[in-house]
């Protein structure tokens, strides 16, 4: 088969100052591409020598040189970016490029299934999504958020995550209430950091424009003009998934993320997403998105432990 025949591709590049960064650390992101392509790849200089399969080699080829121009435009480049071409690559329809854009960094949608849930958070006043770690649904919501927020489309940006677990009971734990909540609300800190400096971020959490609580402090509230962000929603009860969800307000978005394979809830107690997600099936502004392993954007290596433990769970 002509697929199956062996060729070379070389390729050079003009600017070595960016060859480290293309490269990777330790040549990681070759060694990526040689391991995922079956290909070889040799360093001469400035230039590469690419041996194997005819299509793959000519894959190779792309991948490097569309690495090479995000580095010429000044953009980084990392192993998820890696991982990110080759999944395109091997993606029969392209993906519709769709961004969020952020006072720190424009943020693409690094797959098909990114794409189509960015296009959803725009598009639905309420987005379910539920996926394994990794996939980008609570950093794309956070970035949805400060998008809307500094365009001025809406106030005030809402994080979310049930405390220690479903029942939140943070009264066992030691300090004031910022001490026994931070702990948990770090990543949606860590998130919103990556898109906003941190004096803005301050700022904007000392007059109310960001607010990260607790889920418990939900109750009671209409939150209008606003994103609203509950994360590690599988943690929910019913009650509170209902009691959360009916607190949106006119003129605000609602997005709801967590991992099914992930519950922490006590035996017998069913999760609030997933009776959502059922409950929600086809009511209109409603929008459920559903991520696999195959979507995971973090190490290489997160993706092959998520892959493992889905193979156990199927066979045991």
């Amino acid at each position: 088969m002509e697929s199956d025949k062996s060729s070379t591709t070389y390729l050079e590049f003009e600017d070595n100052n960016l060859l480290l960064d293309l490269f990777g650390g330790q040549e990681s992101h070759l060694k990526l591409l040689e391991k995922e392509l079956l290909v070889s790849i040799t360093i001469r200089g400035n230039q590469l020598v690419i041996q194997g399969r005819d299509e793959d080699t000519h894959i190779a080829g792309r991948i490097l040189s569309f690495l090479y121009t995000r580095l010429q435009e000044g953009k980084l480049v990392d192993e998820t970016d890696v991982m990110s071409a080759l999944r395109k690559v091997s993606e029969k329809e392209p993906h519709e490029e769709v961004y969020l854009t952020t006072k720190r960094r424009v943020i693409a949608a690094r797959s098909k299934q990114q794409a189509v849930y960015i296009k959803a958070l725009k598009e639905h006043e309420l987005v379910l999504a539920e996926g394994p770690a990794g996939t980008g649904k609570t950093y794309l919501a956070v970035a949805l958020g400060v998008e809307m927020m500094l365009s001025g489309q809406l106030d005030r940006l809402i994080l979310s995550r049930p405390a220690v677990e479903a029942g939140e009971r943070l009264g066992f734990l030691p300090g004031d209430i910022q001490e026994k909540v931070d702990p948990y609300l770090r990543p949606l800190y860590d998130a919103l950091h990556d898109m906003l400096p941190l004096e803005q971020v301050a700022k904007k959490i000392a007059v109310g424009e960001i607010e990260v609580a607790p889920l418990a402090f939900m109750r009671g509230r209409t939150l209008s003009d606003s994103v609203i962000i509950l994360d590690e929603a599988q943690n929910t009860t019913e009650v509170q998934m209902k009691m959360f969800l009916t607190r949106l307000g006119r003129n605000s978005r609602m997005i709801v993320t967590g991992d099914l394979s992930q519950i922490d809830l006590p035996q017998g107690i069913p999760s609030g997403l997933q009776d959502a997600i059922q409950t929600l099936q086809g009511v209109r502004g409603v929008g459920i998105i559903n991520f696999t392993e195959r979507d995971v954007m973090r190490h290489p290596l997160v993706s092959r432990i998520v892959r493992a433990y889905e193979h156990k769970k199927t066979h045991s």
